[in-house]
């Protein structure tokens, strides 16, 4: 079991929640990633709060609403053991397209609704907007979320794959606790300009795809239905590039007796207290492997031993598709 006490839980900025040093995040239990049992899904979500585990993340367009329906099974009888952070906005039609985003303050206020009936709650903990919306200024999207806040009805509000122009937008409408971005041992973009600017404003960071959707625990692709054989990371010559820093990583892990999973999730959490990693863990397998990378202590030397055998500017691809890239606020 993993031992980790109350004086190791991480702060969500400076004026949100404590939370488990790791997050779950649900996304790959509503089909995104290939089938998935959904009676392991909610035995893995039971597990996790017996854990100690607190924070759920999901969108309300995974599995189109699929996703928030399975947690509230989970909910109803453990609503205060768990904190939800919800993504909203990205629109999807009935054959599961993409098909936009929308945050327009009318539109902010009708997702929570449905969000509050398919978790079965009275309160979403952290709200976000999945991606910017290019169509509605970020003042008036935080500013729906500042009047749901008010309500009751959420409490507080969070940021997905934004820049710093919209960082200090939005924190100038409603205090932000967290910004969930990507962040990996092979994916550093937001060192450079973005996360200076959470430590200025005190914004915390729920960093997601810390295994690089599976590449960094050589997962493979499992068909049709699992996206990431879309993936530039995953296709090609890219993939065969990339299965030499997995390879590198594999070796290091070899050297310090855990599993290459436990040692990218522990080069996350040792490069900031402010940082929680979204961990996607869809079994109770794969969460027991997940949380044991709260025992591994890294050094100062090991940390620059990772980064060096698996530099980022040596990842072959892009961490989605070039449509996707160029939507990103993050990127630009």
């Amino acid at each position: 079991m993993t031992s980790t006490h109350a004086e190791d839980a991480r702060q969500l900025g400076r004026t949100g929640p404590k939370v488990f040093p790791i997050a779950l995040g649900c996304m790959g239990m509503s089909g995104m990633y290939g089938h998935a049992d959904e009676g392991e899904s909610v035995a893995t979500i039971h597990e996790a709060l017996d854990r100690g585990v607190n924070l759920l993340d999901t969108g309300d367009f995974y599995g189109m609403g699929h996703n928030e329906m399975l947690i509230g099974r989970v909910l109803k009888d453990r609503r205060d053991e768990a904190l939800v952070s919800v993504k909203f906005g990205a629109l999807r039609g009935p054959d599961g397209a993409w098909i936009g985003i929308d945050t327009r303050p009318a539109a902010v206020k009708n997702f929570v609704a449905h969000s509050l009936t398919r978790l079965g709650v009275d309160h979403i903990d952290i709200y976000r907007p999945a991606r910017l919306d290019p169509a509605v200024p970020i003042e008036d999207t935080m500013g729906a979320i500042a009047d749901l806040i008010k309500a009751g009805y959420v409490r507080y509000a969070g940021l997905s794959e934004v820049g710093v122009a919209t960082i200090r937008r939005a924190h100038a409408v409603v205090p932000i606790v967290d910004l969930q971005i990507e962040y990996a041992i092979v994916s550093r973009g937001p060192e450079a300009a973005i996360f200076p600017v959470l430590e200025e404003l005190g914004i915390g960071v729920t960093a997601y795809g810390v295994l690089s959707r599976g590449l960094l625990s050589r997962s493979r692709t499992t068909g049709q239905g699992d996206y990431r054989a879309h993936l530039p990371r995953f296709t090609g010559d890219n993939l065969a590039n990339n299965h030499r820093l997995v390879y590198a990583l594999a070796q290091l892990a070899v050297l310090k007796g855990v599993t290459p999973t436990q040692l990218a999730i522990a080069w996350v959490l040792a490069r900031g207290k402010s940082i929680v990693p979204v961990l996607g863990a869809r079994t109770r397998v794969q969460l027991n492997e997940t949380l044991a990378a709260l025992e591994v202590t890294l050094t100062a030397d090991e940390l620059t031993r990772i980064a060096e055998a698996v530099p980022a500017s040596a990842v072959a691809g892009t961490r989605y598709a070039a449509p996707q890239m160029k939507g990103l606020d993050s990127e630009r």
